[in-house]
């Protein structure tokens, strides 16, 4: 297979098309005992996930990376978090629903468009939340690709440890 990576963008027709990009993560974080993250089950047997997604779908700026034509990952920016992270004093875009197909490089491909994207709007901020326990791959993941740890927080009544981390473009 091709390993050129191209981004298009994603509206509300590709829903099916992340939906399977999140049940491969799952999966694969499963694979690796790491449930805690997004737990165990299918994205698209959930219906706050599966209305999470079509909220960002219909109403984010969302993205698509593919190889040889095939989806390897998806990634949204909006203006700004969601309802439990506290907005900043100054624009901003925001990344949301990243997951990508392992070993691709899909999704340091997909936060380098993001930061491109942030830039061309005019804005010098992005920034993104994740979650922060287990082995901390995710969160230095981040860090490799241009981004600075910011605060730390707890979601889902307290048991979910995430982390907002900037990057400057």
């Amino acid at each position: 297979m091709d390993s050129h990576i191209t981004i298009r963008p994603a509206g509300p027709d590709d829903i099916p098309t992340v939906l399977t990009l999140f049940d491969e993560a799952v999966a694969w974080l499963v694979s690796q005992g790491r449930t805690g993250q997004w737990g165990d089950k299918p994205w698209s047997a959930n219906p706050k996930t599966i209305a999470l997604v079509e909220k960002y779908l219909t109403t984010g700026s969302a993205w698509i990376a593919e190889i040889g034509g095939q989806p390897v990952g998806t990634l949204t920016l909006t203006d700004g978090p969601g309802s439990y992270i506290a907005p900043v004093e100054e624009p901003e875009r925001y990344i949301h629903l990243l997951a990508s197909r392992h070993g691709t490089g899909a999704g340091a491909a997909l936060l380098a468009h993001a930061a491109e994207e942030t830039r061309r709007a005019g804005i010098s901020l992005l920034r993104v939340d994740c979650y922060a326990g287990d082995d901390g791959k995710l969160v230095a993941f981040y860090e490799r690709n241009g981004f600075t740890r910011t605060e730390a927080f707890r979601a889902q009544e307290g048991t979910w440890p995430g982390q907002i981390l900037a990057r400057r473009v």
